[in-house]
């Protein structure tokens, strides 16, 4: 195992949210303790952070989502994610929740080196009752279905043995997280404020879930539900465009996370939401949402949690130790004797956030140096 000593360093304690100037260890895969290594980068001038953490992504989908997606063949949805794994890893982001669009296939790539990319975890397709968002149907076709293979199960039930079906499909599959639509698109423009399950349907979800040792992330843009998929037990609310004081108050008291994904839309009601869920002491945690945007500016939804009132610290704590602790991933998110050496070098020793990909000199993930 190679030990590297990251001299002179200037790190972020995010827990803390103060800037540590010590030397920094990289033993093997994880942060060690000394300075006996065998070689050593100087870090002076710079500011060392940990690993980026994105909560919300779909890096399968940048050509799946086009509009001749009908026509194109079904291998350029994995395919089109290994540029994108790639282009990830390198502005520091060392892993991710992909919500929908990558299978286990993808995962294992990068589990092998095949590969380059952030740790994958995966929720294959958005499950959802008849005519919610996972449910694609034209009025022309009737039902189709091109994500479909034996690797992307059906995601559509109706009641609560349909939906505990649903998360066993997801889980025989391989999803780490089960990624669950309450509520209608804005992007599709429908159905934003229904509440498209019922509370036995949510229950069940969640129950079934839990049972598999999984964990259930919810989208939501009306209040109604989120404060449903909250009470229910879910572990986070994606997107939360509208949300009020009773669905933040069933966040707080259920102990939720919030993954804002303002590049997705960021209007006044969102920010509002947001500034809701801060007050209340909801924990927040970073999600792009891309390919709302090109995956290349991930790092700008930093910059809009920032702005969005959670300033620098704590928009670089939603991105690093927050997301950590939402994903339950306790061996990284910060600088840490034993954690993870997932690290991001960045140049400039201060807490901006406005410019965050130009900055970045060098990134570990589990200690190997990608950049």
């Amino acid at each position: 195992m190679t030990r590297t000593l990251l001299r002179s360093a200037a790190f972020l304690d995010v827990a803390a949210g103060e800037i540590v100037h010590d030397d920094v260890l990289i033993d093997g895969d994880v942060i060690g303790s000394g300075t006996q290594a065998d070689e050593t980068v100087d870090c002076r001038g710079t500011l060392l952070v940990p690993g980026f953490i994105d909560c919300h992504t779909h890096v399968a989908l940048t050509q799946a989502l086009g509009n001749d997606s009908i026509d194109l063949p079904r291998s350029v949805r994995p395919l089109s994610a290994v540029p994108v794994l790639r282009t990830l890893l390198g502005l520091g982001v060392t892993t991710v929740r992909d919500a929908w669009g990558a299978d286990a296939g993808l995962r294992l790539a990068v589990e092998r080196g095949w590969i380059d990319g952030p740790q994958l975890l995966i929720s294959l397709r958005q499950v959802c009752t008849t005519g919610g968002i996972g449910d694609h149907w034209t009025p022309a076709t009737g039902p189709y279905n091109g994500y479909s293979d034996p690797s992307m199960p059906n995601p559509v039930f109706d009641g609560p043995d349909g939906a505990r079906a649903a998360v066993r499909r997801m889980v025989q599959a391989g999803a780490d997280w089960i990624k669950a639509t309450i509520t209608g698109s804005i992007v599709a423009g429908t159905g934003v404020h229904d509440v498209q399950f019922t509370p036995e349907e949510m229950q069940a979800l969640v129950s079934e879930a839990a049972s598999r040792r999984r964990n259930v992330m919810v989208h939501a843009h009306g209040a109604r539900g989120a404060e449903l998929a909250a009470r229910c037990g879910a572990r986070s609310i994606e997107h939360g465009v509208y949300l009020d004081e009773a669905a933040v108050a069933a966040m707080v008291e259920h102990d939720t996370y919030y993954v804002p994904t303002l590049s997705a839309k960021g209007s006044p009601e969102h920010l509002r939401s947001v500034r809701l869920a801060l007050e209340a002491g909801v924990p927040i945690a970073m999600g792009s949402d891309n390919p709302v945007t090109p995956h290349a500016n991930v790092l700008n939804e930093i910059t809009l949690l920032a702005q969005a009132g959670l300033g620098s610290v704590g928009a670089l704590r939603a991105a690093t130790l927050n997301a950590a602790q939402l994903l339950q991933l306790d061996d990284r998110g910060e600088i840490a004797v034993g954690k993870r050496a997932d690290l991001v070098l960045l140049d400039g020793d201060d807490l901006a956030v406005d410019n965050l990909a130009s900055r970045i000199k060098a990134v570990w993930r589990n200690g190997k140096r990608f950049r």
